[in-house]
């Protein structure tokens, strides 16, 4: 996709920019990257999720959407969490049949907007590294009341897609997260 290059590219000069500034030029902030990976994956803003680790609490806490900051965590040791698996073993994961999988449903139960509420269906997580370690993970979900009525299934070109992003992503999580 060439959307996707086009953002990785935009990325990779602000976060080189990031490296060699005191950070007095203003910089996107990780809700304004949300919408921009929203709109070339093709899902809501709210459907994507951007997570830090803390290593002091050993838990995952929202950075994106801002609406979760203060609602909870997840710790890292959770068995029903598939982002503390993807931090664990450090790898991407699609499920295009979420809502049937084992799974915590905490924060699926929080209205983001005045639309009722609509399980995640389909996800595709993926860890965030800075300096070969994972420091977060980048959630893209597709919800909706019906596995039919979430759209198409996510792809391995949309995970190729999501980790060419997280190469990048990783120094403004690293900034924003402050670990």
């Amino acid at each position: 996709m060439s959307t996707t290059l086009s953002l990785v590219s935009e990325l990779e000069r602000i976060a080189r920019a990031l490296d060699t500034e005191d950070g007095g030029t203003a910089q996107p902030s990780l809700p304004v990257i949300a919408e921009k990976i929203a709109k070339i994956i093709g899902v809501r803003t709210e459907e994507v999720a951007i997570l830090a680790v803390s290593t002091r609490w050993k838990h995952l806490h929202f950075l994106v959407p801002e609406a979760f900051k203060n609602v909870g965590f997840i710790p890292l040791s959770s068995n029903s969490a598939l982002a503390a698996k993807t931090v664990r073993e450090s790898r991407p994961e699609i499920d295009n049949n979420f809502s049937a999988a084992r799974h915590a449903v905490v924060f699926e139960n929080i209205k983001l907007s005045g639309e009722a509420s609509e399980l995640i269906q389909k996800i595709i997580s993926a860890p965030i590294l800075f300096g070969g370690k994972v420091i977060g993970v980048i959630q893209i979900s597709r919800k909706s009341r019906t596995l039919t009525g979430a759209g198409p299934d996510f792809t391995a070109e949309h995970v190729g897609n999501l980790l060419a992003l997280c190469k990048p992503l990783g120094k403004f999580v690293h900034r924003a997260a402050g670990e």
